[in-house]
Formats: C-alpha cells, structure tokens, sequence
C-alpha cells in the first residue's frame, strides 16, 4: 500500500516491543509505584508510561511522519486516520501486572488511512508472540494460526468480565446473562489485547466487552482479519479505530447468532 514495506515495519515493531517486554520483566523485582487514573480499578504504573515513552521516542526518530496513540497520552493528539498511526498500550492488562505479574501484554498495531496494516500482542510472562501483516496471515512465536473452524453457540466459549453482569445500567445486562448461560463456558483474563488474541488462536470462541479503547483492541483488529474472525460493537455497529465503544470480537458461525441475543 502506498509502497510502504509493512513487512519491514512489522520486523522493527517486533524488535521494539521485545525490548520493552525485557525492560518490563527486568522491573518486576523492583518496587513499582502505582496510582489510579479514573477510579480505584483503574491503574496506571510508572512502567506504563516509561514503555509508551520508550515507543514513542523509537518511532519519532524512525518514522517522524507517523502519528502516535497511546493510552497514556504521549504524542500528539490523533484527531484522523489519515496517514499511518501507531497504537499502543505499553501495558494491557495493568491490574494483573501489578497484583498478579502474569496475563498482560504489550500490544502494538500500526494503521494506515484507517486500515490495521501491522498487529502484535506480546504476552511478556506466558512468552507468546501474536504477529499479522495484513494479508500475510496471523502467527504465535513464528507458526501460523489457522483460520477459524466453525463452532456451535452451545459449544462456545467466551470472554467476558463477570463485571459487566453485576453493574447496575449496563445496556443489555439481562442479555449478557442469557448468553452465559447458553454457551458452553466463560472466561475472564484480565486482558483485552490478550483475549481477543485468543480468539484470533481458537482458544476462545467470543469476546465482549462494554467498554473498550482503541488501545485495548487495535492490534487484535488484525489478527482476527487473518484467521477470518468478525468484530463489531456489541451492537454490531463498525467500530472506530479512534474511539472508545463496545467491542465484540467472534468466530464467524456464532457472531450473528450472539448479536441476535440483542434483540
């Protein structure tokens, strides 16, 4: 696209973000100072903010044309996909980083015009490297993800944070409730990047969420168009690569029947 060689770019996101997937496991035997951003469950460490700096400043010397999004706020403002925008979260997964040292990721995704062109989810303590390049097919730690085999409503099973069904006002509560109780299992890792990873991989059916950044979702955008995952909000509406939605990720067969849930 535009002769611009994703490729080659992929290969430069992979070395940055194994860095900083070195520089994260090297301060979890330091004492890392924690504070909430919005509320109490939302943590914000000061690693957080020291890997999006590390990536921002990597991408300001390599590539001073591309825009920058990330959820601690470094970078400029990013009002248009116009042009080619990295998105990252130094950190998906905070809580777990902090009280647990395990199921976070560092998730990567680069976009040009709108279009998810290079994707990579590193889950830094489990060691697994999801990567795509669009139209190049979706891989963990080099070996290609299959695309995804069709799954019955019944034996799905998907991702989704108990707290979406315990919170007064959220939309469609009771409609969550029918969903759990109608396929197979439920799952819950604390990491968004990391669960819609999963669905790109097989391991999970579904993924919802009620409220999600594009930080959290960007990079697993690509993965999922690789293997021929669907993803929408939960209302089946297009997401918006710059704003903060719903998200529901899924295999093909059963996406159509979940949203049905809806009505």
């Amino acid at each position: 696209m535009n002769g611009i060689d994703w490729t080659e770019i992929e290969k430069v996101a992979e070395q940055w973000t194994r860095e900083a997937g070195d520089i994260v496991k090297e301060s979890l035997s330091e004492n890392i100072k924690v504070e909430w951003k919005s509320n109490p469950d939302d943590l914000v460490t000061e690693m957080d903010r020291y890997v999006e700096r590390f990536f921002l400043e990597k991408i300001q010397a390599k590539y001073p044309n591309h825009s920058f999004l990330g959820e601690e706020g470094s970078g400029e403002e990013v009002a248009s996909t116009k042009g080619t925008v990295w998105i990252i979260d130094p950190i998906d997964g905070t809580t777990n980083f902090v009280h647990q040292q395990f199921n976070f990721a560092i998730s990567v995704a680069v976009y040009h015009n709108g279009i998810g062109m290079v994707g990579m989810i590193y889950n830094v303590i489990g060691n697994e490297f999801f990567s795509a390049v669009r139209n190049h097919g979706a891989y963990l730690n080099g070996e290609a993800l299959s695309p995804l085999e069709p799954v019955s409503l019944e034996k799905a099973i998907i991702g989704l944070n108990a707290g979406w069904l315990v919170t007064d006002g959220v939309p469609g509560r009771e409609r969550l409730a029918n969903i759990v109780n109608t396929v197979r299992g439920v799952r819950s890792y604390g990491s968004a990047a990391i669960e819609i990873a999963y669905v790109a991989a097989g391991r999970l059916d579904g993924y919802i969420s009620m409220g999600l950044s594009p930080w959290d979702f960007a990079a697993g955008l690509v993965l999922l168009h690789e293997v021929g995952g669907t993803y929408s909000t939960y209302p089946g509406e297009e997401l918006n690569i710059l704003q903060s939605s719903s998200v529901f990720v899924a295999n093909p067969t059963i996406h159509q029947d979940i949203l049905k849930f809806r009505e």
